[in-house]
């Protein structure tokens, strides 16, 4: 290989050549293509740092966001919750008061009645009384042939009614 012989006078100029090429190469890429590179490299880290920051605090606002609507929620839960136990404590206690009135207007009602029952049951014992005054006079009056005393006849009466009464 020709390239590679040794002996030959155009090897050290052709080393020579390529050694001033590729210093001059180096420097112009060093310094006039690698800076803006180099830059743009920087600013690229810069704004993905940057995007980086931003998300981050943009995360904690969400979740100081879901925080407080979850503090709101359980605010309001708790809010609905009292709502309802107040409703339920109202809704027992009318239904506690129209209780009342019921069984206070019922007593009224069984007293009446009973007021009124006891009026009948005095009103038949009378009619009963004079039935049985009578009664007993007419039978008396049968059997042994003489028309009783009616006073007699009214306390013998009187007697076997309160004996059964009592």
């Amino acid at each position: 290989m020709p390239q590679l012989d040794f002996a030959n006078p155009l090897l050290l100029t052709q080393v020579f050549w390529l050694l001033v090429i590729f210093g001059a190469l180096y420097v112009v890429v060093a310094q006039v293509a690698l800076p803006p590179v180099a830059r743009m490299l920087e600013e690229r880290a810069a704004a993905i740092a940057a995007d980086l920051e931003r998300a981050r605090a943009l995360k904690a606002e969400a979740d100081a966001a879901m925080a407080e609507a979850e503090r709101e929620q359980a605010k309001a839960r708790a809010e609905a919750q009292a709502q309802i136990r107040a409703t339920i404590d109202a809704a027992k206690a009318a239904a506690a008061r129209a209780e009342a009135e019921l069984s206070q207007r019922l007593a009224v009602q069984l007293a009446e009645a009973e007021r009124r029952i006891a009026e009948a049951r005095a009103q038949a014992m009378a009619a009963i009384e004079e039935v049985a005054i009578e009664a007993a006079t007419a039978a008396t009056g049968r059997l042994i042939g003489a028309v009783p005393d009616a006073a007699a006849a009214r306390a013998a009466v009187g007697a076997v009614l309160a004996a059964r009464q009592g």
